[in-house]
């Protein structure tokens, strides 16, 4: 049950899948901060009067815009060294199912080759 499940969890489309709904999650984050903390108190400074929820003056919080910039790319690269670790795992896997057929297609070459020897010999005699 667990190499079924390890099989499932390591396809390409649920890495991917899992993958999107992290970096989209973390991306939204930073559109959501751009928004709130760098448009809408320049919105406010403009229409002066106006009160935005509590807003009661402009104010421009770039430095919370800055860390969610900051998280994102953390995220993301957290995200990168998980799957070339994993990558690396299952590249070690594949060649090793490579190595095994690599050398049954050998032995087979090499029976071709001394039978093909073995006939050449018996057509000079």
């Amino acid at each position: 049950m667990w190499k079924e499940f390890r099989a499932f969890a390591i396809k390409g489309n649920v890495m991917d899948l899992a993958i999107g709904v992290v970096i989209g999650t973390a991306f939204s984050k930073i559109v959501s901060s751009l928004v709130e903390d760098l448009i809408m108190p320049l919105f406010a400074y403009f229409v002066v009067g106006v009160d935005f929820s509590s807003w009661s003056y402009a104010k421009i919080e770039y430095g919370n815009f800055l860390q969610t910039i900051v998280d994102f790319f953390i995220i993301s690269f957290s995200i990168f060294l998980v799957i070339r670790f994993l990558n690396k795992f299952k590249k070690k896997e594949e060649v090793k199912e490579e190595t095994v057929t690599v050398d049954t297609k050998e032995e087979l070459l090499k029976e071709i080759r001394d039978l093909l020897k073995a006939e050449a010999v018996r057509e000079k005699e």
